[in-house]
């Protein structure tokens, strides 16, 4: 058996996930690795075409704030373009000390720490703390980063139905009681755009004497009074242990952190392989952090902003006819169930003019593909009724509605 051959199955069409490729590529709806050809906005251009864009996580729509692009610049002309090794040796600079610092400040936490990219938080942190004799307990719909830490690490891997806290509760029942328990929920869920029951949560994991971790890649600069996330979007603060947050969404940048107390973030510095091992964050993009986290922290009218076409698209889509799901965040789920339907829906809605994220199984489960469309501060008014215009032609078009 060539260790090939699997590769050469899937492009041919020849293995199960290739035939579902090849289905998608002949029809001429393949929706993956689409070449922009503008910077990240609330349009971008495509084959040379206008589109607008209602796939990306810029929620804050700061990727051309001056700011951001001052601060990227005037730390790339200073620091250079890269660190050039791992923080544990030569790639910790002070301005990663200090994006730390404000980060944990932020979050009303002891410590933070800052890794290369959201993805090696999860995988990371996880696999360091739930070792041999310990229990994970994590949302069946739980992002991929970590399920991929959990299945790493060394302890026990334990799903609860969705937002489910009574089957929480009933999982944590029949568990070894000796043993270390960790549960992980997601602040905002990046395919359903609801957002975690954490209160009943934090009070399951005192209940059963659990350690309680909340990643908020989609929450922080979102929910809470100062953007912190879902801790302080429900004032509940103390209650968690571990808040987890990526760059590359309201941060308009590439990277993320973990922040908890003091001896536990001391302990991820010398056990968390990915920072270990991996280059450092570059500089421009610890500067373009740090600038944005200043802007969020004062400039609190974009959140608002945030959340007022985040409405206007959820009654827009379901007075169409459409269904959204469970969100109530700016993330919002057009569910069409096929997956190949599904494709083909993108690819009426990007000829007409709006980019939309085709999300087919196994990234939902069976039967539940969808468009996962998310929305920014920086959209106006005339740019989402002409999506809302595209998304009521199209899904009549296709019989969707």
């Amino acid at each position: 058996m060539d260790i090939f051959e699997k590769c050469h199955h899937f492009v041919d069409g020849t293995s199960l996930r290739g035939q579902e490729y090849a289905a998608v590529r002949d029809a001429g709806v393949y929706p993956y690795f689409i070449p922009i050809q503008s910077s990240a906005d609330t349009e971008v251009i495509i084959d040379g075409e206008k589109k607008v864009m209602i796939g990306s996580n810029n929620y804050l729509g700061l990727t051309h704030h001056p700011k951001v692009l001052e601060a990227a610049e005037i730390a790339a002309r200073k620091y250079g373009s890269g660190c050039t090794g791992s923080r544990f040796l030569n790639g910790t600079l002070d301005i990663h000390i200090a994006l730390e610092e404000a980060l944990a400040k932020f979050v009303r936490k002891d410590a933070a720490l800052v890794f290369s990219t959201g993805f090696q938080v999860n995988l990371s942190s996880i696999d360091a703390l739930v070792r041999r004799r310990d229990l994970v307990f994590i949302d069946e719909l739980s992002h991929a980063s970590v399920r991929d830490g959990c299945r790493i690490a060394p302890g026990k891997m334990i799903r609860f139905r969705h937002n489910n806290v009574d089957d929480l509760c009933q999982r944590l029942e029949n568990a070894d009681a000796e043993k270390g328990k960790l549960i992980i929920v997601e602040g905002i869920y990046s395919m359903e755009g609801d957002i975690a029951k954490l209160p009943s949560f934090a009070k399951a994991a005192q209940r059963y004497q659990c350690r309680l971790m909340v990643d908020d890649a989609h929450a922080v600069g979102v929910l809470g009074a100062t953007g912190a996330g879902t801790a302080e979007h429900f004032g509940i603060e103390d209650d968690v242990d571990l808040i987890m947050g990526t760059f590359s969404k309201s941060f308009a940048c590439i990277g993320g952190f973990i922040a908890g107390e003091a001896a536990v973030i001391d302990y991820l510095k010398h056990e968390a392989r990915s920072l270990l091992f991996s280059a450092s964050m570059p500089p421009s993009a610890v500067a373009t952090v740090h600038a944005a986290l200043e802007i969020i922290k004062s400039e609190p009218e974009r959140r608002e902003k945030l959340w007022k076409n985040a409405r206007k698209m959820h009654e827009g889509l379901k007075s169409l006819g459409y269904n959204i799901g469970r969100s109530e965040s700016p993330v919002v789920p057009v569910i069409v169930g096929e997956d190949m339907k599904t494709c083909i829906f993108w690819k009426h809605m990007l000829d007409e003019g709006v980019f939309t994220n085709p999300v087919v199984s196994p990234g939902v489960p069976p039967g539940s593909a969808r468009l996962r469309t998310s929305y920014m501060a920086s959209h106006t008014d005339n740019q989402l009724d002409f999506v809302l215009e595209k998304f009521a032609q199209v899904g009549k078009a296709l019989g969707i509605i």
